[in-house]
């Protein structure tokens, strides 16, 4: 384990923390770990160079534009800080490269440019040497920063690479990065790019043959979609890249390793390579170079074949050797350079993917993969010692830091470590659940086994065979061991789903921790029909509660106390803990260890004044209250913290607290049996403490400081939600908290709000019974706060679209951040039981969850060999119609499979043993596997059902079977349990629509506490408050900060990073710069489709944002080939019925529009009316938006009467839910009269004989008469007064009525338009150059000319004219006063604000909001 002085320089490369003899290897040695952290990083910060300096128009590019090359050199200590100086290198074989470095680099950050640098990507094993001016030379060791050496910046330093000698281990590493190089696998081409790369390459062409490329642009199929979403699975997968291929085979020679007398001379390694030629070789690698040896058959000549066959590189030598390779390497070097550079870093923890590619691609020969498959590992480096995850972890933690600086370096390596301990924690359960790696403790009963492997300690849930088993269990160890193993142990079985949304899923529950966490004596005090009922929950909650307590405590980050590195792994069924292992625990009696807490469930505590003095110190920041309570024998302890944790003195003699199931306190919404681990979730604990400093401070003001700072966030949503949809919602809300959070954290009385984590529980709390009731009491307040008033708003929020969900995922993340715990899903569910699409979700949610427990069941008790026919068998029940073979043994099967049940008395006997089955050849597990395949698709409709009413206390429907969307529910239900199946059309009426062929993979699913960097959290927080000032140049300069940070401490792929590219290209949309804004989003949308799923609801928002932007630079054919794709995805996430989706047709029918597609256009506006209509009802605010969106349609075709009744409509609904006085109403009349006014003109102009243009006109009534339905299906909309009433009287007139905004893609609504009014307004007020979009208009599109001649009469009637061209590019969210004819606007505006009603919307929204903010408030309060 390399030393904590070691760690501290190393932080960049602690991927190396294992010992290495000779530094230059560190780079290459996990190759694949320090990519993790930087690969790509030079490429980025030029491709980051280029996409600041477009963003000329915005006031403070210029001082940032170097500032992202920096992103990955130094760290900013503030934005202008940071500086490059270039510094040239000269490469083994003499070229020279210069590379832009700061002086707070280390030599591990030059190494990792220099893999990334096409020249040298090849070379791995050579020292450094720093010439500076006055002609010394230092040797750069690795774990140097550049200024220790020698200063850069006065100019006239060069570096050079000196070839070092190679070693067993640096040659095996130099091979491995040769063969990953020539390989094209780890490069993931994002779809946005080649439909870019297409584009630009079919404009090319065009160009050179000189004809017009607008001719054609294609129809796309983004209806179909959300007829046949089944049919749609196969469009989701690009087909992999095409390999290309270098050499033919590239083997270790069985001539290996050398004989001794070779050794003496140098030989490490042969190699037998065939060359695309076709010929043989077989070459050494020795201490300084590879050559061709003259080796033939089965004997080794080692002497070299020909004089010029040598080389200190591998690759080399294969270019001397074979013309081919030399070819085919330069394509590939092209290949990697035309990718964005994020396409080429590898991701940490990668989300599964649950489709796989259908046909399955051919299995073929590959000699390097089958090498590396050879040994088994699970995670362990295979050579040097094995890292210390616990040393690592703390003393990364004790690093210091007080500058900007430090705290960049320590969060970096806190990222770093906990990555690389989740992901070995992975490999390692993988070993554990497979039965691959021993117990340290085989004499105990097998559901006890523990396991040490690669220094992570792992358990498994305690299972129903509990109750027999504690004694003995009990008596095996000493006391602390059993409190410290057991802590993990207690923490094993929950349930986990996969996603960081459920990290602490429903499971926090129904369950008992205390009947695990407290020492197992606790087991014999409670009836065995509860034990058994209770214990599956319990295991399942309680590791989900400790993982969420560690993290709790992680970032209350108090000096002198330590937790333990965590993830909980879920595979096959089973739940694994994986922990870093306590120092000294294994090694003998440590009773005497335990300072604090209790390992007996209370009976005996312990106390210690140093110890308490630290956890009273994070318990401030955890609103956790100082109380008192008594052990078995009567004695008073004083304890700031739940009862069951255990403050323990490691070997290292550091302090650590284990066992933090209860963080926050008990639910006493939930106190039944069973119910113990229901704990509230932090963040309402935060909003509880706030909302209450509130009225503490300021009982009159408060309204009035909740306004402010809720105004403010709320427009931060807004301009937030207007330009980049895609932001889910949930994490608005989150933004929310944060930012109240910081006006109310000023208040003193914020931190007086405490709770007493062991009210509720069965501890014996000392103290008067006033206090003591007055702690209970607390506890009830806030979880009445739950109910009375979060649960409300949240539902509320869902109806009135402020919170649109679209899968389960972000369904969860929206309740988490509001501070809901999941198993409340069933409230919602009938608070939204009228809008159909909110129903759904939350019921497709229930059912996925009851499924996956169930199906968890099933895996538990299945061999290797029947996994697959297990899970297509039970997809078929899931989804088709299976009979079961027998009747006895469904209902057996049923009842095992039930959760726990008040009355599960009798349940013990069918209920099998789950530890039992956990290794494999078990006699048990093979007596129920026919159970398995004999379920029936009633008795698993009927468990679910069960299920959902024991856990959601919710009741499905009857026909929920053949109600759920099958999709939706597939998607989430394989993402929750690691499943990948093929991606074909499913046919879902059939008895089995699953073939066993169709299941592709199970993999594990993790929840883990890799920690955030708060630094750029608070950056991101200011810039959005920036933004909503409309300080633009402000906001660029903080989001850049915070990009810069992010990237230097996560690298780029992390969803925080994409957050701050969102940002990024909100600003420089604003600020005009669209091209800038591409760039930006495009990064986003490839962290996206990496980091959270190619189909996951935010990268289908990033589709729709490219579109968006690409349509604002007239790139509409792109732009619609990026909605077609997010509507794809929108179909598989949400399904059709979602207002999102409906939102997007708008999007898509004003792209069509503006291309003088109105058919097409039409089609998809009466779709969108359609699903608005069914989903949200005849009188909501959206549903008017789709009637003015027609209305601009048929006046872009000179259909005014169709306008005028389609307006009409708009304005009928805006007065009954507006009144008629708000500024939007009066708008909606504004356009009726105008409208009218030009039906009433061209009908003048009918008359007096001028007829118009007959052939333009004439093509709007052919289309229209070409599309019969069309007109009848509008002429009926228009006539019809839909009675249907509806109840949200608020937030969503969107950008297609407000002139203001782009046309928005999720869920439209004012607040879109309103936020960009307002930035607009202060950046204009700041005399700041904001040009209103951007958005270079086309010279005349078709639809202009047409509208033009539709609307003669030019000479009289101009300014009339130049309104309907408004309102056209109104329509398509594009300003009216265009920027490319500014000049000549100039002149008129005045006169055409007066006259083109809609740009004006959003005047008066400023009071309405500020009434709305107080209404919301009294129901806060």
């Amino acid at each position: 384990m390399a030393g904590k002085s070691n760690k501290g320089r190393g932080r960049r490369g602690s991927n190396n923390a294992s010992n290495s003899s000779n530094p230059s290897e560190a780079v290459v040695l996990p190759d694949v770990s320090v990519k993790d952290t930087t690969e790509g990083a030079s490429e980025s910060a030029k491709a980051e160079a280029v996409d600041v300096s477009a963003a000329g128009e915005s006031a403070s590019a210029d001082s940032v534009v170097k500032d992202p090359e920096a992103a990955n050199s130094g760290s900013p200590q503030k934005q202008g800080d940071l500086q490059l100086f270039p510094v040239s290198v000269k490469t083994q074989n003499g070229e020279k490269l210069e590379l832009q470095l700061n002086p707070g680099d280390s030599v591990m950050d030059i190494r990792q440019f220099l893999l990334d640098a096409p020249e040298t990507c090849f070379i791995t094993c050579y020292d450094l040497l720093l010439h500076t001016k006055d002609g010394s030379t230092h040797h750069l060791e690795d774990y140097n920063e550049i200024s220790e050496v020698a200063d850069i910046t006065t100019g006239g330093c060069s570096l050079e690479m000196v070839p070092a000698l190679y070693d067993d281990r640096s040659i095996r590493a130099h091979v491995h990065r040769t063969r990953e190089l020539l390989s094209l696998s780890a490069l993931h081409a994002s779809l946005s790019t080649s439909l870019a790369l297409q584009n630009e390459m079919a404009q090319n062409k065009a160009a050179n043959s000189g004809d017009t490329l607008k001719t054609e642009v294609p129809e796309l199929d983004g209806l179909g979609y959300m007829e046949d979403v089944s049919g749609s699975l196969g469009n989701l997968l690009s087909s992999p890249l095409k390999e290309i291929k270098c050499v033919e085979s590239i083997v270790f020679s069985s001539l290996n390793p050398p004989p001794s007398y070779r050794r003496l001379v140098g030989d490490l390694i042969y190699l037998d390579v065939i060359t695309l030629e076709g010929n043989k070789f077989c070459i050494t690698g020795n201490t300084k170079m590879f050559y061709v040896n003259s080796s033939t058959g089965n004997t080794l000549d080692p002497r070299p074949s020909k004089a010029n066959s040598e080389a200190t590189t591998f690759v080399a030598l294969l270019q001397k050797i074979s013309p081919k390779f030399k070819k085919a390497l330069r394509e590939i070097l092209e290949r990697r350079a035309a990718a964005h550079p994020f396409e080429n870093v590898q991701s940490l923890l990668p989300p599964n993917m649950w489709l796989g590619l259908y046909p399955v691609p051919d299995h073929k020969r590959d000699s390097a993969r089958a090498e590396d498959a050879l040994t088994l590992l699970y995670g362990s480096e295979p050579i040097g010692m094995q890292r210390d995850w616990n040393e690592e972890l703390q003393s990364c933690r004790e690093f210091p830091h007080t500058t900007p600086q430090e705290r960049i370096l320590r969060d970096r390596a806190l990222y770093k470590v906990t990555s690389d301990f989740v992901d070995a924690a992975i490999n390692g359960a993988i070993g554990v659940i497979s039965g691959c790696i021993p117990p340290i403790n085989p004499t105990d009963p097998e559901c006890f086994h523990m396991y040490v492997h690669n220094n992570i300690f792992y358990s498994f849930a305690v299972d129903a065979d509990l109750e027999q088993l504690s004694k003995n269990r009990a008596d095996a160890n000493s006391k602390a061991i059993t409190a410290i193993l057991h802590s993990s142990e207690k923490s094993t079985d929950s349930s986990l789903s996969g996603d960081s949304e459920i990290v602490n899923g429903g499971k926090d529950d129904s369950s008992s921790s205390e009947v695990l966490a407290n020492g197992m004596e606790s087991t014999q005090d409670i009836p065995p029909e509860t034990r058994l009922a209770e214990n599956e929950q319990a295991t399942y909650a309680s590791a989900n509660n400790d993982l969420k307590g560690t993290k709790a405590y992680q970032e209350a980050d108090v000096p002198g106390l330590y937790n333990l590195a965590m993830a909980i792994i879920d595979y096959r069924g089973h739940r694994v803990v994986a922990q870093s292992v306590l120092p000294g625990i294994l090694q003998g009696d440590k009773s005497d260890s335990l300072l604090y807490g209790s390992v007996d469930n209370g009976k005996k505590i312990c106390w210690n004044e140093d110890f308490h003095s630290k956890v009273l110190e994070a318990a401030k920041r955890l609103h956790l209250k100082e109380h008192s309570v008594l052990d078995g024998s009567g004695n008073v302890f004083k304890l700031a913290a739940p009862v069951e944790s255990k403050g323990i003195v490691g070997g290292d003699d550091r302090h650590y607290l284990l066992d933090l199931l209860r963080v926050t306190p008990r639910d006493a919404n939930y106190t039944g049996p069973g119910s113990q681990s229901c704990v509230l979730r932090q963040e309402l604990i935060t909003a509880f403490s706030q909302s209450k400093s509130k009225e503490t401070t300021n009982p009159q003001g408060a309204d009035s400081v909740a306004t402010d700072s809720q105004n403010v966030t709320d427009l931060d949503k807004q301009c937030f939600d207007c330009f980049l949809q895609d932001v889910s919602k949930e994490e608005k809300i989150e933004d929310d908290k944060e930012l109240t959070s910081a006006s109310a954290e000023v208040s003193d009385c914020y931190e007086e709000i405490v709770f007493n984590p062991n009210a509720f529980t069965e501890f014996k709390l000392a103290g008067s019974q006033e206090e003591i009731a007055a702690d209970e009491d607390n506890v009830r307040k806030v979880s009445l706060y739950l109910n009375d008033v979060v649960l409300p708003k949240f539902i509320q929020d869902l109806c009135t679209l402020e919170v649109s969900p679209m899968d389960g995922q972000t369904l969860t993340e929206a309740l988490h951040a509001h501070g809901i715990n999941v198993r409340y899903i069933g409230k919602v569910a009938e608070g939204t039981k009228h809008l159909s699409h909110l129903w759904d979700l939350c019921c497709n949610e229930i059912v996925v969850r009851s499924a996956k427990h169930i199906i968890k069941d099933v895996l538990r008790d299945t061999q290797d060999h029947d996994l697959a026919p297990a899970i297509s068998h039970f997809l078929n029940c899931l989804f088709g119609s299976c009979q079961a073979p027998g009747g006895k043994l469904i209902s057996n099967s049923a009842q095992s499979r039930t959760p726990k049940r008040e009355h599960a008395g009798h349940q013990s006997s069918a209920k099998h043993s789950r530890g039992q089955g956990r290794l494999k050849g078990k006699a048990s597990s093979r007596k129920i596997q026919p159970s398995n395949m004999n379920m029936s698709s009633e008795a698993l409709w009927s468990d679910i059902q069960e299920f959902a009413m024991v856990k959601y206390k919710f009741v499905l429907p009857e026909d929920a079977k053949s109600q759920v969307k099958k999709i939706s529910v597939l998607r989430n239900l394989c993402q929750k349990v690691g499943i990948t199946i093929a991606a074909r059309k499913y046919d879902f009426n059939s008895t089995a629509p699953f073939q066993i062929s169709d299941v592709l993979d199970l993999r594990p699913v993790v929840k883990h506490s890799v920690p955030l960097c708060s630094e750029a959290k608070e950056l991101v927080e200011t810039g959005k408050l920036q933004l909503a000032e409309g300080m633009l140049s402000e906001a660029y300069t903080l989001f850049t900060e915070a990009f810069s940070i992010l990237q230097q401490v996560t690298g780029p792929m992390h969803r925080e990073v994409a957050n701050c590219c969102r940002y990024l290209a909100m600003v420089l949309y604003h600020a005009g710069d669209l091209a800038g804004a591409i760039m930006q989003q495009h990064k986003e949308l490839i962290i996206n489709e990496r980091c959270l799923g190619l189909d996951h609801p935010d990268t289908a928002h990033s589709y729709g944002n490219m579109a968006l932007f690409y349509h604002g630079l007239n790139q509409t054919e792109l732009a619609l080939r990026h909605m077609s794709r997010a509507l794809l995805l929108l179909s598989l996430s949400s399904g059709p019925d979602h207002p999102d989706v409906a939102a997007t047709f708008i999007n898509v029918a004003m792209m069509y529009q503006d291309i003088g597609k109105m058919n097409t256009a039409l089609r998809y506006l009466q779709e969108a009316l359609k699903k608005n209509e069914r989903l949200l009802g005849e009188e909501h605010i959206q549903t008017a938006v789709c009637y003015h969106a027609l209305a601009i349609a048929f006046n872009c075709m000179g259909a005014f009467k169709l306008s005028h009744q389609h307006e009409k409509k708009t304005y009928d609904i805006l007065v009954k839910q507006l009144g008629e006085d708000d500024s939007r109403t009066r708008d909606s009349q504004n356009w009726m009269e105008t409208f009218k006014k030009r039906e009433q003109q061209m009908n003048a102009h009918k008359q007096k004989g001028q007829s118009m243009n007959a052939a333009s006109a004439q093509k709007a009534i052919d289309i229209l008469k070409a599309n019969p339905d069309l007109i009848h299906a509008f002429q009926a909309a228009a006539m019809a007064g839909g009675s249907g009433s509806s109840g949200s009287a608020n937030k969503s007139l969107n950008a297609a009525i407000m002139g203001e905004s782009l046309p928005r893609g999720r869920g439209m609504d004012e607040r879109a338009a309103r936020a960009a009014a307002e930035v607009r307004k202060k950046a204009a007020a700041r005399g700041l150059l904001v040009r209103p979009h951007g958005v270079p208009v086309q010279a005349l599109p078709p639809l202009t000319q047409l509208l033009n001649i539709i609307n003669s009469g030019m000479t009289s009637d101009a300014v009339d004219n130049k309104d309907g061209d408004g309102a056209k590019k109104e329509a398509n969210g594009l300003p009216p006063n265009d920027p490319t004819n500014a000049q000549i606007d100039q002149s008129e505006q005045p006169a055409k604000e007066e006259e083109s009603a809609p740009v004006g919307l959003g005047k008066g929204l400023a009071s309405l909001d500020a009434k709305k903010q107080k209404s919301k408030l009294k129901a806060g309060a």
